[in-house]
């Protein structure tokens, strides 16, 4: 039995690829995961075209995207994103502030992030926390996360 898979991403696969990447992968990955939800197709001689293709289309979103990301990174760094939350007596959350909550208000600030570009630590207390939003390949934004008691 085969130890790795070759497969082809068809989207972003966080700590994998980016779409048009070869990688191989455990079989069951492969044929559990990344083709039953979309993410991939196996690798044949025959999708070198294929390859190719998604790779120019790539870099040439690439490109457009990339003077949108630098006008975002000079939107969002620096800014704070706050959030009021219930919090017991000894100052942890009830629940938690997860990443599509923070999406959704940098979204209300006009810069729009999708939330698994999203990189911080869990947050179960008050306070301010560091945070980073990988807009680009190349670009990353700093902000800060502020949650306060209700």
């Amino acid at each position: 039995m085969a130890k790795e898979t070759k497969v082809i991403l068809r989207k972003i696969v966080s700590n994998l690829g980016r779409p048009g990447d070869v990688v191989e992968v455990k079989p069951g990955y492969a044929r559990n995961f990344l083709i039953p939800q979309g993410l991939a197709f196996a690798w044949t001689e025959g999708a070198a075209s294929q390859i190719d293709q998604m790779q120019r289309a790539r870099r040439a979103k690439e490109l457009a995207s990339r003077e949108d990301a630098v006008a975002a990174k000079a939107q969002l760094d620096g800014t704070t994103v706050e959030f009021a939350a219930k919090v017991s007596e000894s100052g942890k959350l009830f629940g938690g502030i997860s990443a599509d909550k923070i999406a959704s208000e940098l979204g209300k600030k006009g810069v729009a992030v999708d939330a698994k570009l999203l990189k911080f630590d869990p947050i179960k207390t008050a306070g301010e926390f560091a945070a980073s939003a990988q807009l680009h390949p190349e670009i990353t934004a700093q902000f800060t996360i502020k949650v306060v008691a209700e």
